[in-house]
């Protein structure tokens, strides 16, 4: 599998003050192009007040490839829940759709919250149907562990990955 190379840059509250002035303002402060259709999922980018130091310890990132484009952007839903369970999510621009990008970002967050303590497994969370992020989601190594009613959208599907012991 080639996966492309990606840089992961924490998301920190002056750039989500930037993007709420307009993505140029956050462009020229990542010094970075910004690909249309981006983000898909605004609401990731809201500034809270009650930022703490668990946020900095599981942040969200912005995904850069070499080139310099931010392709997408991702992270952590909240710090480890009392099991240790992790969740990740993920969006990759729709131009950038389609190019290892999403593999190369679910990796990167894996790879990380495995690396902490006190983690004993990754989640993620999709659609109940076969998609994209499915296939994205086994080429980590998660397995899919549950079917879970939604609010918002009827059925979603659990994946997760266990620390190797």
């Amino acid at each position: 599998m080639n996966i492309p190379k990606i840089e992961l840059v924490p998301v920190k509250r002056l750039h989500k003050l930037a993007l709420k002035s307009g993505v140029s303002q956050l462009q020229e402060l990542l010094g970075t192009t910004i690909p249309e259709g981006w983000p898909q999922f605004p609401e990731a980018f809201d500034v809270h007040d009650e930022d703490t130091e668990a946020s900095e310890l599981w942040p969200s990132y912005f995904f850069v490839c070499p080139e310099g484009a931010l392709v997408g952007n991702g992270g952590f839903a909240a710090p480890p829940n009392e099991t240790g369970e992790v969740e990740i999510g993920y969006e990759i621009a729709p131009a950038y759709q389609n190019n290892g990008y999403a593999t190369a970002a679910a990796s990167a967050l894996v790879e990380i919250a495995l690396s902490r303590h006190g983690v004993s497994s990754v989640v993620a969370h999709t659609l109940a149907q076969e998609n994209a992020s499915n296939s994205v989601l086994r080429k980590v190594g998660m397995s899919l562990v549950a079917e879970l009613p939604n609010p918002e959208v009827g059925k979603v599907w659990k994946w997760s990955i266990p620390r190797s012991t």
